[in-house]
């Protein structure tokens, strides 16, 4: 049988390896909890089945985690300390990741948020922008250029809004692109708030000044009383 060593040297199961070893052996609460790197109070309360209760031991032997030269030797020594046996498997090579994954019903939404990227927050990377939205350098060179198939219909959207990634990684990954221009990004944010306040107030003043012109010249005499008509006339 292989070993069960996980690619962190860690055991599997911990807490059913603790029981099989409350079960089977005569070593102490704390050289159990040593080897399982559970706590002493954890290996007490599955002595007395406090939690735990029906969970079937697993032997560390049989799973190549422990020898039983080795246990023999500590079951003799109440101060010594067991070690986990050493794996004979090659460590596992962790796969590279690739995009974020997407659920179908938002794949569409990616082109949005890409343009809401470009727009809103050009020190974003494309490397980054592949992992916030999940998608291709082509597809985001495409929405740049404005070779998209749907350009047309591509409207802005944050990609946090969108559901694409969270709000923390939005801000994470514009960090990390203002810093590398050398760039403060608190001071950039601060000026950008600014700005966007500014517009939204002269939109305001702008809505404000056309809604009393148009107020000025409008005619109310048709929604008067026929009474008030005649006096006035």
């Amino acid at each position: 049988m292989a070993t069960a060593l996980n690619v962190n040297g860690k055991l599997l199961m911990p807490k059913a390896t603790a029981v099989w070893l409350i079960e089977n052996t005569v070593l102490t609460f704390k050289q159990i909890a040593e080897f399982t790197a559970l706590t002493e109070i954890e290996i007490e309360a599955l002595a007395n089945e406090e939690i735990g209760f029906g969970l079937v031991g697993r032997d560390p032997i049989d799973h190549r985690e422990l020898t039983q030269d080795e246990l023999d030797r500590v079951q003799a020594d109440p101060a010594a300390s067991l070690r986990m046996a050493r794996s004979e498997l090659p460590p596992v090579k962790a796969r590279a990741k690739g995009p974020r994954y997407t659920p179908v019903s938002k794949r569409s939404d990616k082109p949005n948020a890409i343009a809401y990227i470009l727009k809103n927050n050009p020190e974003i990377g494309d490397a980054q922008i592949s992992k916030l939205v999940g998608t291709t350098k082509p597809t985001i060179a495409a929405v740049r250029d404005r070779t998209h198939p749907d350009s047309s219909n591509i409207k802005p959207r944050h990609p946090a809004e969108l559901g694409l990634c969270t709000w923390q990684e939005y801000e994470t990954s514009s960090d990390k692109g203002l810093k590398a221009q050398g760039k403060d990004p608190e001071a950039v944010k601060a000026q950008r708030l600014e700005s966007q306040q500014k517009s939204f107030g002269d939109s305001e003043g702008e809505d404000s000044a056309s809604g009393s012109n148009a107020g000025s010249g409008f005619d109310f005499s048709n929604f008067l009383p026929s009474s008030s008509k005649t006096s006035q006339e």
